[in-house]
């Protein structure tokens, strides 16, 4: 029986109405799905994410990170920055540590309205990427080179 994929969560305090529903659907669907969720880390907003991420990483008992945060759009151009720049250095981290971040946030350009409707979706498919993954990365260092093609599902 394969072990239980670890996680670690990661969820902006910012737009607290949308991320706390964020955070309960993903607890909810990690349970689902039989992984173990560790750690919850709580940050003030998007931008502090990765910090969190990094440090999530560098734990011998995590096996995956879920983002979970809320872009809303504003009056200016800031949630394309904020949106642009945290997702950019959460992909770094990943491929950096060799684990997979899973990015559950909505966001940008999206009206809290649309971040609503969103919630369900946004924390299962991240919740859902994180376990695949840690579970396929952890089958491929398995897998040895006997010449026949290997398919990781």
């Amino acid at each position: 029986m394969e072990p239980r994929p670890r996680l670690g969560i990661v969820v902006s305090e910012f737009n607290y109405d949308v991320t706390y529903l964020l955070l309960n659907k993903a607890v909810s669907h990690a349970r689902f799905l039989g992984a173990e969720v560790r750690y919850i880390v709580k940050v003030p907003g998007v931008f502090e994410i990765p910090l969190a991420a990094k440090r999530l990483v560098e734990k011998d008992d995590v096996d995956a990170v879920v983002a979970l945060g809320a872009v809303i759009q504003g009056e200016t151009r800031h949630d394309e920055v904020v949106m642009g720049q945290a997702s950019r250095k959460l992909m770094d981290i990943m491929i950096d540590y060799g684990k997979p971040v899973a990015l559950g946030i909505i966001g940008h350009g999206a009206t809290r309205m649309q971040a609503l409707e969103r919630v369900d979706d946004y924390a299962r498919r991240a919740v859902e990427a994180a376990v695949k993954m840690a579970s396929r990365l952890k089958r491929l260092a398995e897998t040895g080179g006997g010449g026949e093609t290997i398919v990781i599902e």
